[in-house]
């Protein structure tokens, strides 16, 4: 065990199309002192990603607050119902909304709660 308690290690997820180069870098990252790979569900604090090869686009992590939101989107609230039920302003509930679409790449809403589920991000 490291100096750092496992609670204090940085979480590294690795996705890549590659399984092979996926089980070379957890053993390399495995070594290193402080450092934990994510099991396959779990967000990660780092994510080690090959571009998603049907766009050329990296993913990008969501945060616990973006999935938070996602979900409340896919249950089909308004910015205003999200922000009720979240305990924050309807236009930081906008603001995160904003930041889903463009994450995920997607045109709208209904895209993006497309596109997290595709992802495993969420479950219809």
């Amino acid at each position: 065990m490291s100096i750092l308690d496992a609670a204090d290690d940085l979480v590294v997820s690795i996705r890549v199309a590659e399984p092979g180069l996926a089980v070379r870098l957890a053993a390399l990252f495995e070594q290193v002192p402080g450092l934990r790979i994510a099991n396959p569900d779990e967000p990660g604090d780092v994510v080690l990603s090959s571009p998603d090869s049907s766009n050329g686009r990296f993913e990008q992590p969501l945060t616990p607050r973006e999935r938070d939101v996602i979900a409340l989107v896919a249950e089909g609230l308004s910015n205003k119902e999200i922000g009720c039920r979240l305990g924050i302003a309807p236009d930081t509930a906008k603001f995160h909304v904003g930041r889903l679409i463009d994450k995920l790449d997607a045109t709208g809403r209904t895209d993006a709660v497309a596109h997290a589920a595709r992802r495993g991000i969420i479950h219809l």
